[in-house]
Parts: structure tokens; C-alpha cells; sequence
């Protein structure tokens, strides 16, 4: 029987070149952007479909191929009972950080159906996975799950998910190795915390420097990743952190369109268009930012959320390249 895909990238390929029965693109949740789900959430996503499930709420919502599946009969089903319809389930979460923060909550969520565990492999995707076709890199090593993962996994999902980032930056000290791809993931998550210097996480900053060098339009912010060099975030998250650099009552950032200010952040039809209508500069006091000679923080508010961490003007964990306290 061909494997059940377990993996937090859309790749059509996996079924074009017919190599697994169903692929599980498990999208729902936003674990890098925002609040995290309560336990309740989670579970009821993983759990049994119910009445109260909305279009979209239920894992099985995610499948591709699952009308030709040989499994179709089964979807209404948890996860775990679902994945015991296969002999091998193979998880394919490759470098960024979205993609390994679900890796490490399927990994705790398996962990307590040991009758699971023995089925899964991990596939080691050392690289973006839309580059696995270009790089001819279809078949990148598979490793058996064992207890080393799955406790590697549930302390950096807890930690992750934890009131304050001390569990996550401990973690940085442990052995990491069971899952390879985690530590740098966790470094560049630290480092989206405010500089204890500037009060901007290394993503404002790298715009803060592009703005600075005549990059205007939002597309090369946005977008052009091997020259934003942060990889965190995506589109509308970029945006969002833009929106907090130019609408402060101190702004680093002039230029962006200022229908910005009043549109609700999930009406992306009409954000799109004013983001392309912006021509971007950065201010005085933008470069004295970038300068490190003033902290954005203490003329602006900070209100957003890493991992489990409110981070707020009166709870501003910093990173200095160490974690320091409010």
C-alpha cells in the first residue's frame, strides 16, 4: 500500500508521480502568527469529526487526492485511527519554522498512540520543499520515529507554547539532534524578538534596512526571501509588522498607503492593493533605529504574540543574542 503524507506544504507532486495514497497538507493552524489554539482547539481539529465542525475545522478538510484514496471511506474518523488504515505514515516537514512547529505538535500529538509510532517515518527535508523537484531531491532520507524524537518534540512544543520564551531559549543548551532541523529554527525565532537595543525583532529590521537602501515597493519586502534573509514570516505578516513601523505615534517607516490604518487585517482582497499602491521611505527616526541610537519600543506600542509569549510594552522580553527579561 502506498503511504499516507503527513506534511505542512501543498505539493501535488506527491500524488502526480503517484507515491503516496493521500496527502495531508495540515493548514489550519497558524502556529507562528498570532495567539496559539487552546488544547481544546488542537484536539478537537485532530479529534473525531462532530455536528459542531465547520468546513475547513477538521484535519480530514486538508486531504488532496482523498476521492481516489484507497482510505475515502474513513474520514470521519480521529487522526490517529485514521493513520492506523496505513502500514507506513511519512512525515515531510522540511526547513522553515511553520513547517517545524507542526512537525513537533503531529510528533506530541503521536506520542501518546504508541500503536502509531512504530508506522511513522520522518523524512529528512533539509531544504525548502518547493525546491525537492529542482534539486532532484525526491527521495530525501527517512528515519524511524522513536522515543528520541518524540520527546525532542513535546519539550520544544511546550516550550514553544510556554507564557514566556525561557523554556524555548533553554532549549538552545539540550541535545537537539533527534530532530536536526529544529535548533536553527529556534535561533531564528529568538531572534523575532526585540532587540534590547532597538526594540524590533531581526525581520522590522532587515526592512528597516532595505527601506534605508531604496528598496520602496512592498514586493521586494515581501517576497524576495533570499534577499530579505528572514524566513518566519509570510506575506501578510510582513505586512502587519510593516503597518506597526509606520502607524506608530513615532514612525520609522513614511510612505505606507493610508487606508491601511482603518482596514480590518482579514480583509486581504482590499490590503493587497493599497500595499502595492505604497512607495516606502524610512524616516528620521527610522534610521536612528537602525542606527541603534533609539528603541522603537519606547516611543511606540508593542502588542503581538510569540509563540505562547504576549509580548507587550509592559512584558517586552528582548534578545541581545541572549534572552532578557522584562
Amino acid at each position: 500500500m502506498k503511504p499516507l503524507i503527513l506534511t505542512g506544504w501543498l505539493t501535488p507532486d506527491f500524488i502526480k508521480n503517484d507515491f503516496a495514497d493521500l496527502l495531508l497538507d495540515l493548514a489550519f493552524f497558524d502556529f507562528v502568527w498570532g495567539p496559539q489554539p487552546s488544547s481544546d482547539e488542537l484536539v478537537a481539529h485532530l479529534g473525531p469529526r462532530l455536528a459542531s465542525h465547520d468546513e475547513g475545522t477538521h484535519w480530514s478538510d486538508w486531504g488532496v487526492h482523498r476521492k481516489q484514496s484507497e482510505n475515502r471511506k474513513h474520514p470521519d474518523a480521529n487522526l490517529a485511527e485514521f493513520c492506523e488504515q496505513y502500514e507506513t505514515v511519512e512525515l515531510w516537514f522540511d526547513v522553515r519554522p511553520r513547517a517545524q512547529l507542526k512537525l513537533i505538535w503531529l510528533l506530541d500529538y503521536f506520542r501518546s498512540y504508541p500503536e502509531i509510532v512504530g508506522r511513522l517515518k520522518l523524512r529528512l527535508v533539509d531544504l525548502d520543499m518547493r525546491e525537492l523537484e529542482k534539486f532532484g531531491r525526491w527521495n530525501p532520507p527517512a528515519v524511524d520515529v522513536t522515543e528520541r524524537e518524540l520527546a525532542t518534540a513535546s519539550a520544544a512544543w511546550q516550550a514553544w507554547r510556554s507564557p514566556t520564551p525561557v523554556a524555548c531559549f533553554d532549549l538552545l543548551s539540550r541535545d537537539l539532534s533527534a530532530l536536526p532541523l529544529l535548533k536553527p529554527v529556534l535561533i531564528d525565532l529568538l531572534e523575532e524578538l526585540p532587540s534590547s537595543s532597538t526594540g524590533l525583532g531581526a525581520s522590522e529590521m532587515r526592512m528597516l534596512e532595505l527601506i534605508a537602501r531604496g528598496y520602496s515597493l512592498t514586493n521586494a519586502l515581501f517576497h524576495f526571501y533570499q534577499l530579505r534573509q528572514t524566513r518566519i514570516f509570510g506575506e501578510w505578516e510582513y505586512g502587519y509588522l510593516l503597518d506597526g513601523l509606520a502607524f506608530g505615534p513615532r514612525p520609522a517607516v513614511a510612505g505606507l498607503d493610508e487606508e491601511l490604518r482603518t482596514l480590518d487585517r482579514k480583509n486581504l482582497r482590499d490590503r493587497h492593493p493599497a500595499y502595492l499602491r505604497s512607495r516606502l521611505s524610512i524616516t528620521e527616526f527610522g534610521k536612528a533605529v537602525l542606527a541603534h541610537k533609539e528603541d522603537f519600543s519606547r516611543h511606540n506600542p508593542i502588542d503581538r504574540w510569540w509563540g505562547g509569549t504576549h509580548l507587550t510594552n509592559d512584558n517586552l522580553w528582548r534578545w541581545n543574542p541572549a534572552l532578557v527579561a522584562p
